[in-house]
């Protein structure tokens, strides 16, 4: 098992929907449609919020986005975008998109998720790669301007290989980044199961979606397996739906939020999102990083607990693929935000969802299996 220091018993953090708040279609930022937010994060230092496209150089170049948001204890009151920034490769030059790798290489973005470093100027990023390119998902550190410092080492076990089955399946590579709390190490959180530790999620069964802590320099320093959910329902006859891990979120030390994401297609009409957040226990999962494969009964995976479904909001929802710590509220209380990836899709919208944490009693009535902890011990 994973090291854990003594603790209170389990106990989940209560979240109020504070507001929500929806882009305009077609919206520009420095000559830039605003569209594809996978991730963001927010600097108390600054109160900015920075949100990254997965645009993989297909609208404008690979890119993040700084912005303001109007929220306090009444509601979200409105999102203002004050900035764009090209990410740039190593020489300088903006990520190509998959036409110009195949002749000029490079690394083919599609960003995921990112995280201000808490140690230094700049931000982290975690990206899925292309597996049809052999291009491996990775963990990169940016400048505050967004250019390249560093690359980290491909983590054993996510080789990209073109004839054999297995490594990271197309569309679901990593998709979550957190920090640990003192900053030294991060968490990188796969959306679904390698190819050699079992199928997708189906309908009728969830999967395993290995978890690993890495150092700052890329060091393996622990893996767990994560349950992830079957596909809550079913498609139409012929049509799509998946479910995975679009997002994780460091509660504390042993803990994470985890956000499950699931897109059904009906007959007609658009795809219906099914969108739950978990708590993580990592301490009770056993370290999986020298298993090849996950095979049932070998290893221990860690277990979770639901922290709500957001199909029960009153609200609309979207694809959301983002999720951050916001700031403090005057009566002390964290807040949360997610955003969702439009996917440059006219029948979807960038939305944010703002929530505050809250306290609750372990045997309060109303809501299943709550407890009485609450947001960090301090704010990320």
């Amino acid at each position: 098992m994973l090291a854990q220091a003594p603790s209170p018993t389990p106990a989940l953090p209560g979240l109020r929907l504070l507001g929500s708040a929806t882009l305009p279609a077609g919206l520009m930022v420095d000559g830039t449609r605003v569209g594809g937010l996978s991730g963001l994060d927010y600097d108390p230092a600054t109160r900015k919020w920075l949100l990254v496209s997965d645009d993989r150089s297909q609208h404008a170049p690979a890119r993040v986005y700084t912005a303001t948001l109007d929220l306090d204890a009444d509601g979200l009151h409105g999102v203002t975008f004050t900035g764009m920034r090209v990410l740039r490769q190593a020489d300088g030059t903006p990520y190509p998109d998959p036409w110009r790798y195949l002749w000029a290489g490079g690394d083919v973005p599609d960003w995921e998720a990112v995280r201000w470093d808490p140690l230094a100027p700049g931000f982290w990023l975690a990206g899925e790669g292309d597996r049809a390119l052999g291009l491996p998902p990775g963990i990169v550190r940016m400048s505050p301007a967004g250019q390249l410092q560093a690359q980290l080492p491909t983590l054993p076990g996510f080789g990209v290989h073109r004839l054999r089955i297995q490594g990271p399946r197309r569309n679901l590579a990593f998709e979550g980044l957190t920090f640990t709390p003192d900053g030294q190490s991060l968490w990188v959180g796969m959306e679904g199961p390698l190819a050699q530790d079992g199928p997708a999620p189906t309908p009728d069964e969830g999967g395993w979606a290995r978890f690993t802590r890495i150092d700052r320099e890329g060091g393996m320093l622990a893996q767990v397996a994560y349950p992830v959910d079957p596909i809550p329902a079913r498609p139409a006859h012929g049509r799509h739906a998946d479910n995975g891990v679009s997002e994780i979120l460091a509660l504390d030390a042993t803990r994470l939020l985890v956000l499950e994401r699931a897109a059904v297609q009906p007959a007609d009409g658009p795809m219906r999102n099914f969108l739950r957040l978990y708590l993580a226990d990592l301490s009770t999962g056993s370290d999986v990083r020298g298993q090849e494969r996950l095979r049932p009964g070998a290893f221990t995976p860690v277990t979770k607990q639901l922290v709500l479904d957001l199909t029960t909001l009153d609200t609309r929802l979207d694809n959301l693929e983002g999720m951050a710590w916001g700031p403090r509220l005057p009566n002390g209380n964290a807040t949360l935000v997610m955003v969702s990836d439009d996917n440059f899709n006219a029948s979807q919208v960038t939305l944010f969802l703002a929530f505050e944490v809250r306290e609750e009693s372990r045997n309060e009535p109303g809501r299943s299996g709550a407890g009485s902890a609450g947001p960090p011990a301090s704010p990320p």
